[in-house]
């Protein structure tokens, strides 16, 4: 049976440029890579005072999952705000992804170079609300993989921060690690159709190739999630993360769903393997093992 120390790291501080000492940084990289929840409990993202009017599930929508920000060029999506609201919720946003990436690099100096900032989220509907397939059903535990966007193998580092203004937490199962999980099903993951790859690419339904280690985590994904007997019985762990809570994780890794809350912002990083202090924890590697070759 798991248990909360299993899977959560705990760290008391409360600074975004957090940088821990020699000993504690090497037990916290060590805890994340090998598949925990790094959880700060006191790490608060402070709204400014006009953003509180962005506590609303109007500034959705309605369409998308969540409203979207590209740090890369500040463009946003999913959002009904206009002018200069949809400006204002940008900044807002923006200033999150910011404090987001000086966390991981205070933390994680040398993933610094190689951290690719991915699109940064902000999620104002009730997760009870969201009406979904199985497969897009996120209160089912999952390891995360994204169908339109291969990544031939990158990690998936992602941080989240519950802003909720009522004491609402964001609960979480988390579920058992993920050389526990992977036997279960890689033995029945059909092959990947030659040619697949390239033409999902060329149609454009694909923001690249994706690789015969894409196709194998997509299946795990949807695997999971269908399989209602595992969905009931799998070993796991329900956690309640406070408002003015921060967690990071690799979510390619750490089995995880959201059963409630309402108002949250998430960063997602990509990682490559190579950055890793330990490669051998990776979903690559371990895939790459089982399959006894290369898969990205």
């Amino acid at each position: 049976m798991l248990s909360q120390d299993d899977v959560i790291e705990i760290s008391e501080d409360s600074n975004w440029s957090y940088r821990p000492d020699r000993q504690t940084a090497a037990r916290m990289i060590r805890s994340l890579e090998s598949g925990k929840v790094l959880y700060f409990p006191h790490l608060a993202f402070a709204l400014k005072e006009p953003e509180r009017r962005f506590l609303s599930p109007g500034c959705s929508d309605g369409k998308a999952k969540n409203v979207s920000y590209d740090p890369r060029n500040g463009s946003i999506q999913g959002t009904s705000c206009k002018d200069q609201d949809s400006n204002d919720l940008a900044a807002m946003i923006s200033r999150f992804a910011a404090q987001a990436r000086a966390l991981i690099e205070s933390l994680f100096p040398h993933y610094t170079p190689h951290l690719e900032q991915a699109r940064t989220s902000y999620r104002p509907m009730p997760v009870q609300r969201r009406f979904r397939s199985v497969r897009k059903d996120d209160s089912r535990l999952h390891v995360d993989a994204f169908a339109s966007r291969p990544n031939q193998g990158k990690r998936i580092l992602r941080v989240f921060t519950n802003v909720n203004p009522d004491g609402q937490p964001r609960v979480w199962n988390i579920g058992e690690p993920f050389e526990i999980f992977v036997p279960k099903y890689y033995r029945r993951i059909a092959p990947q159709w030659p040619g697949s790859a390239w033409l999902l690419e060329r149609l454009g339904i694909t923001k690249g190739k994706r690789s015969f280690y894409d196709h194998i985590m997509l299946q795990l994904h949807d695997r999971g999630k269908m399989d209602d007997a595992y969905q009931q019985n799998a070993d796991k762990i329900t956690f309640a993360f406070p408002p003015g809570a921060t967690w990071l994780m690799f979510s390619d890794r750490v089995l995880h769903a959201a059963l409630s809350g309402q108002y949250l912002l998430e960063q997602t990083f990509n990682l490559p393997v190579s950055a890793m202090q330990d490669e051998r924890c990776s979903p690559l590697r371990i895939l790459e093992e089982l399959y006894q070759r290369e898969l990205a």
